[in-house]
């Protein structure tokens, strides 16, 4: 069973302005999906949708079998413990006001999870690769790859299901963008992840099946490598021929 199906959904902000067209989509448990498309073509509003955080106008969103409704309190509580999400820019998402350790806790507070938080966070910030002792400093003292490790530490420290990123490496170097896509490529050994881009490369490193969004409507999905030996929509083809070819043989198997 899908542990995300999004099925015939549409949303406008306005009744003149389609942002979705009819997208469906299935996230199985332990699936990498790339989420491709250029500024415009829906990829934010439809992770809006994902979050619960508004509705759409057609369509159904299920997360495990049970429909996904902002409305239902009881149900978006468990929610949110079980998806959660890592933002573009480390610089902007972080609290520079907080230790490191009351950052990464605020999850574990705002969903009443039980448990030595100090511990818990000491675990998360191990499986990103910091030093458990970090805790205490703030994110002026961290580079922007560090400042996105502790990002990703704060989305998995309540052991969801799902992890979804939006643009989690755009605003990195090459160097430090390599470095947390290995990061993402290790935690989905034990969670789902929809990775959303305008990188068509970086989704090749990364994902084992891509979804191509234009203007509101998915024109391709499929295997990664599949889609990307042999697209069939010329959006795909035009996205493909702005990438280097030695960027592409690293599609996960």
């Amino acid at each position: 069973m899908s542990l995300v199906r999004v099925d015939h959904v549409s949303f406008g902000y306005t009744a003149n302005r389609r942002i979705l067209d009819d997208v469906s989509l299935d996230i199985a448990q332990g699936d990498t999906i790339g989420l491709v498309g250029e500024s415009g073509s829906g990829k934010t509003t439809l992770l809006r949708l994902l979050l619960g955080l508004t509705r759409p106008d057609s369509g159904t969103i299920t997360f495990d079998g049970q429909p996904l409704d902002p409305r239902n309190g009881a149900f978006m509580r468990d929610f949110r413990r079980q998806a959660q999400v890592v933002f573009q820019d480390p610089y902007s998402s972080l609290d520079p006001r907080q230790t490191v350790q009351s950052i990464i806790a605020e999850p574990l507070r705002s969903l009443k999870i039980p448990g030595d938080h100090t511990r818990m966070v000491g675990d998360a910030l191990e499986a990103v690769g910091l030093d458990r002792d970090v805790g205490t400093r703030f994110p002026h003292q961290f580079s922007g790859g560090q400042r996105q490790r502790i990002a990703i530490a704060r989305a998995i420290v309540p052991g969801p299901r799902l992890l979804l990123a939006d643009e989690a490496v755009s605003a990195l170097d090459l160097t430090t963008r390599i470095r947390i896509v290995d990061l993402l490529a290790g935690l989905s050994k034990t969670m789902s992840l929809l990775f959303v881009s305008h990188d068509i490369g970086v989704v090749a490193a990364l994902c084992r099946r891509i979804v191509i969004l234009e203007k509101g409507r998915i024109v391709e999905a499929g295997d990664t490598a599949a889609v990307l030996a042999n697209p069939q929509h010329s959006y795909t083809q035009r996205l493909l021929a702005s990438v280097p070819r030695l960027t592409l043989n690293k599609v996960p198997s």
